[in-house]
């Protein structure tokens, strides 16, 4: 069980990386600020991952399929994401970033990478060996 002072020092850290992550998003274009947790982890993932039925979609963010389904409805309707035939079953229809989606996702990736490559620039050589040494802590606390 941790004592008290750990508890107070998770519950700061807490707060650190909260205010670290605010701080990160203000760093992006106002593009996917109206965007909901769902529809931005959606651009995120096919970035990453590439083409994606809605029901991958759905496990991969946990959520039920009619709220993928909402989702990509309104990413389509903003034109970042277009539904494409499934290219070894025509059945199956794949969401796909459209250009505008990528360029969007590479800009606000740039934008927030800037921000803490700067943000770390100012520290002294000690504190980025240390911020980066924590960097794999978490790394490990994510893990778990």
């Amino acid at each position: 069980m941790p004592s008290p002072k750990q508890m107070e020092s998770i519950a700061e850290l807490t707060l650190v990386f909260g205010s670290l992550i605010r701080r990160i998003r203000a760093a992006a274009p106002s593009e996917l600020s109206d965007l909901s947790w769902t529809q931005k982890s959606v651009i995120v993932r096919l970035d990453k991952d590439g083409p994606a039925s809605a029901a991958d979609l759905a496990r991969a963010e946990g959520v039920k399929s009619q709220s993928m389904g909402t989702a990509i409805a309104m990413l389509e309707k903003m034109g970042l994401v277009e539904r494409k035939a499934h290219p070894t079953d025509g059945r199956q229809m794949s969401v796909v970033l459209t250009a505008k989606g990528k360029t969007i996702r590479k800009n606000t990736r740039e934008a927030k990478h800037t921000w803490l490559a700067q943000a770390v620039e100012s520290l002294d050589k000690k504190d980025q060996e240390t911020l980066f040494a924590a960097g794999e802590v978490i790394k490990k606390l994510v893990d778990l």
